[in-house]
């Protein structure tokens, strides 16, 4: 049993979708989250920039003695969590995989449709997992800029949102059977992509997948929480404004949370 807390790092809001799901799944375990949303969004930025800033959100969640790291960040997992991974001698799951596997098992037709910020689209990171899983399967990459600032702006269920997502996926639409939300802010816009996409096309949550490998990961280790009745003291803290942070995280979550700012 370990009573440590497991730690998130997020370019933003985005990896509270994460955080929802290991919340529903592990309620006994306690989080420290990171949101980096001053400098959100992470996907225009170069890799150089990307694996300096994880280091930073790294390096914080160090001080706050969590028993593993988990990149709620399609984005850095791509660029920067190999090497996290082997310099830590904690566990450090990144998102990619447990979507990347996810989805070759919901599509029926082996057409595979992947949304990403640009630095992810442009790393083929998804595209080489899936291949080196099933080289059969056929990958439709979509860079989607615009989708993580209209999360980190709350403005996820605008009328806006529906124009720039229904722009954005028109490329892809009627092309696959299944679709990976390869971020963490995706989510929040799903209703209005399966709108877009139709009823029938199976979304994948890259981060509501990496629960359940927290989970295998902390019995794999045992490193579980005791299921006692002390009660748990979630942190989250960000980059940016911690009232527009806990907005958008107290309506995602569904409970009230403090919300800390932090300079990196």
């Amino acid at each position: 049993m370990d009573n440590r807390p497991i730690g998130f790092l997020d370019s933003g809001v985005g990896g509270l979708t994460v955080v929802r799901e290991l919340m529903r799944q592990l309620p006994h375990e306690e989080v420290v989250y990171i949101g980096d949303s001053a400098r959100a969004p992470y996907g225009p930025r170069s890799a150089e920039q990307i694996r300096e800033f994880t280091w930073e959100l790294v390096r914080f969640l160090l001080t706050k003695d969590v028993k593993m790291i988990v990149f709620a960040c399609n984005t850095a997992t791509a660029v920067a969590w190999k090497e996290v991974k082997e310099a830590l001698d904690i566990p450090v799951l990144g998102v990619v995989l447990p979507g990347a596997s996810a989805a070759i098992k919901a599509s029926q037709t082996g057409k595979i449709g992947v949304l990403g910020t640009p630095m992810t689209i442009q790393s083929d990171i998804y595209q080489q997992k899936i291949q080196a899983l099933s080289p059969e399967m056929k990958v439709e990459n979509l860079a989607c800029p615009k989708f993580v600032p209209l999360v980190e702006s709350n403005n996820y269920q605008s009328s806006l949102a529906k124009k720039v997502v229904y722009e954005t996926l028109g490329s892809i639409r009627g092309k696959v059977d299944t679709v990976i939300l390869g971020c963490t802010h995706y989510p929040l816009l799903r209703p209005i992509i399966q709108n877009v996409m139709g009823k029938d096309v199976k979304l994948i949550d890259s981060g509501a997948e990496c629960a359940r490998d927290i989970s295998v990961l902390l019995n794999y280790f045992e490193i579980n929480r005791s299921r006692t009745t002390e009660s748990l003291h979630h942190t989250f803290y960000t980059t940016a404004s911690p009232a527009a942070f806990r907005e958008i995280a107290e309506s995602w979550l569904d409970m009230d949370i403090t919300v800390e700012h932090v300079t990196l």
